[in-house]
């Protein structure tokens, strides 16, 4: 199955709070989008990892992804090194995508900015023809994403581009809620924790209103990337009004 986007993140709910207003707004262009969480985020301090595997796929249902799947790597613990990036680029060939959205390159949990580089060094790697993978022992072709854009997430970066997501708000608020455990749970008898309480939860709304005002829309979110953006059509780019 080829998607046009693929989101890679550490955690899940990573995707939720940085990009899903993005897949929610290309889902309802009619494209194919995705999903893959590295690891079950078993260290967090609410909930378990069963429950937050069903929170994900609740989420994946309100954001109309065509698959999500998680690698099972070890939370706080995976490493850069040969068996992860084999496992990313088994994603990368048998999805073939056109983009993939990664954690960011820098933030507050290090589990992010060490995503950021295993997913993009994956993705190069994923088009090398040499390095041999297979799914149910079926051979995978090699394949290469034609770009890698990098979330923001808890720590303010400097986009290099923004997506307009006015009007997939509301859906995205929904899908992050979908991870009932993690957020706006002061109520509860777990622990509370850094993201569990409503002032983080404004905190995404703002960051979201703050970078739409930066070109003139009610919401986005925001982008870093590696590689120079180029465009074929100028009409393409949205300014912000006077």
């Amino acid at each position: 199955m080829k998607l046009d986007i693929l989101a890679i993140a550490a955690h899940p709910d990573d995707v939720e709070l940085g990009c899903s207003g993005t897949l929610l707004s290309h889902a309802a262009k009619g494209m194919k989008v995705g999903i893959v969480d590295l690891t079950q985020g078993e260290l967090g301090t609410r909930g378990t990892p069963e429950g937050r595997l069903i929170e994900a796929q609740d989420a994946a249902k309100l954001m109309g992804v065509t698959v999500r799947e998680n690698l099972g790597l070890k939370d706080g613990f995976f490493r850069n090194e040969t068996e992860e990036q084999l496992a990313i680029i088994r994603m990368i060939r048998k999805y073939q995508p056109e983009i993939v959205l990664a954690n960011a390159i820098d933030d507050r949990h290090p589990d992010h900015g060490k995503g950021a580089k295993l997913i993009a060094d994956a993705c190069f790697l994923a088009g090398l023809r040499k390095i041999e993978t297979e799914i149910d022992g079926v051979p995978q072709a090699a394949y290469r994403p034609k770009n890698v854009f990098h979330m923001i997430q808890d720590r303010f970066i400097q986009p290099d581009f923004v997506v307009d997501i006015t009007g997939f708000m509301d859906q995205k608020i929904e899908a992050i809620k979908a991870f009932k455990s993690q957020f706006l749970a002061a109520q509860d008898n777990e622990p509370q924790t850094y993201i569990s309480s409503p002032e983080f939860f404004d905190s995404v709304i703002y960051r979201a209103k703050m970078l739409g005002k930066m070109v003139g829309v009610e919401y986005a979110e925001g982008y870093t990337s590696a590689k120079m953006i180029g465009v074929t059509n100028m009409m393409d780019l949205i300014h912000k009004t006077t």
